[in-house]
């Protein structure tokens, strides 16, 4: 993009700030309220592409491999050769994308059970997986050869799934700077016109204030990369990794919420922007934690991304799976404290998804086929579980796999129903719901109502049930799995 037609870019935005009905400052973007789309949705799939899916190793592997004596850089040289002559820039021809199928993808995605998905738009590398007027480094004139984006998300619409996107091109201002300390293709005196551009030394503390500190040029081009996304694809939902929450970048991340939200506004639809380390002001997005959770119910909706492999947010030939079983418990402990989870997955660079991942998203799926309407559209209980078993709050907590017990239930609401799962089915089939239980005339219970009937969803065979002192009491036909059981509660 030339100069002039980068100031007429600028120009747009500002106008579109000024035209409302969000201003770029806190106390106007205050007034956003969680979509009730995503509130209801509880669960989409999150997707990692891109020329780093050609190493197979990981998602950084971009920065990784330009710092001397690290795993990746050793790997580099053993695998491709000296950095002066095969960089990160190669890997994008063999990005082939030669048997992406998006309808294919649209399918997966809708059998897991997800309601939305958030494919990377742009990550720490600086390679764009869409068609962009800003950069010739991107999917339609490299690699691929085509609007990948664009076509999935088409597809993902088609097929009732919400479309959103994610945004990491922050960190791409120190991303490749390892690049310049030694002889590699990653050289001084980059233009904005090159994929590494601007390789600057990475911050010791990548904290608030990090230096060197993003510039006007590097912060006016992330601004107008952000608003093309969001005027071509019109995503539900923006996603955010960290940095942002860096002090220069504010004015600018503020400008962009403010211009997101007006575009939805004008085009009419519920937009959400989600966010990590307090980056924007609370009240304004939605609060993101990243591989972890809160530990306990919050007041406010939130959301958690996390992976299907251990170890790795984009394929990889050494993944470390989690069992899809994990992955569903943590689905109901998040939604049952006013969360929603984005589970990611890693196609690879031919555009298949390994069938490990497929095989994780239908078991999910499958569950949620016959369990689901404790989980969609659901709200919080009084209280969000009962049971002995601790889950750990924070960010990447999500290593800690707890070993959930028959005692373990998490609560969800809709209309006349209480939903009690139970993390793992007893062998006896008798369960006890405490906090369901009668008290004393002169102590409070937990739980006044009254209750009409009790139903599990996995099956069809009567059960008997009975409250007391202890709580409510079931008796039902031992299953044969070892997933979690529902039972569906009416409450009078």
């Amino acid at each position: 993009m030339d100069r002039k037609a980068y100031l007429k870019e600028m120009d747009k935005i500002e106008a579109v700030v000024k035209q409302g009905p969000f201003a770029d400052n806190w106390d106007s973007l205050s007034a956003f309220e969680p979509p009730r789309w995503m509130r209801e949705a509880k669960f989409g799939i999150f997707i990692h592409w891109g020329p780093f899916s050609v190493p197979a190793y990981h998602d950084w592997y971009a920065r990784n491999m330009y710092i001397k004596d690290s795993p990746e850089y050793e790997h580099h040289i053993k695998t491709y050769g000296a950095h002066k002559d095969f960089g990160y820039k190669d890997f994008i021809p063999m990005l082939t994308a030669e048997k992406f199928d998006p309808n294919e993808w649209a399918e997966i995605i809708k059998q897991s059970g997800a309601k939305y998905v958030v494919p990377v738009a742009e990550h720490h590398d600086g390679f764009q997986m869409y068609k962009s007027e800003l950069s010739h480094w991107n999917a339609y004139e490299m690699g691929p050869k085509r609007d990948v984006l664009a076509d999935l998300l088409e597809a993902c619409n088609k097929a009732g799934i919400v479309g959103g996107i994610s945004s990491h091109r922050l960190e791409h201002w120190f991303f490749m700077g390892h690049g310049k300390a030694f002889e590699s293709d990653v050289t001084e005196n980059l233009t904005s016109e090159d994929l590494y551009w601007p390789a600057m030394p990475e911050p010791e503390h990548q904290d608030l204030f990090g230096e060197p500190s993003p510039n006007l040029e590097y912060l006016e081009d992330w601004l107008l990369r952000c608003c093309e996304i969001v005027d071509k694809y019109r995503p539900h939902l923006v996603y955010f990794d960290w940095w942002i929450q860096h002090n220069a970048v504010k004015p600018y991340l503020k400008k962009f919420v403010a211009y997101y939200y007006n575009r939805a506004a004008e085009w009419g639809f519920e937009p959400a922007v989600t966010y990590k380390h307090d980056s924007l002001m609370f009240g304004t997005g939605i609060v993101e934690i990243e591989r972890g959770k809160f530990a306990d119910i919050q007041p406010f909706f939130w959301q958690t991304d996390t992976a299907v492999a251990k170890n790795s947010w984009c394929y990889s030939v050494n993944a470390q799976y989690k069992k899809a079983k994990t992955l569903i418990c943590d689905l109901i402990d998040v939604v049952s404290k006013n969360g929603a989870l984005l589970l990611n997955i890693g196609p690879k660079p031919d555009g298949t998804i390994p069938e490990a991942d497929k095989l994780i998203l239908k078991e999910i799926g499958d569950w949620l086929q016959i369990n689901g309407e404790a989980i969609y559209g659901t709200k919080v209980w009084r209280k969000a579980a009962e049971g002995p078993t601790q889950t750990l709050g924070g960010q990447f907590t999500d290593g800690n796999e707890p070993e959930f017990t028959c005692q373990d239930i998490r609560f969800t609401v809709r209309g006349s129903y209480l939903y009690a799962t139970v993390l793992k089915p007893p062998e006896d089939g008798l369960v006890r719901i405490c906090s369901l239980a009668e008290k004393d005339a002169s102590r409070l219970p937990v739980f006044h109502g009254i209750i009409k009937n009790v139903e599990t969803l996995c099956q069809s065979k009567a059960l008997t049930w009975k409250r007391d002192s202890d709580g409510l009491n079931i008796k039902f036909e031992p299953v044969r799995h070892d997933l979690p059981i529902v039972f569906k509660i009416l409450i009078d």
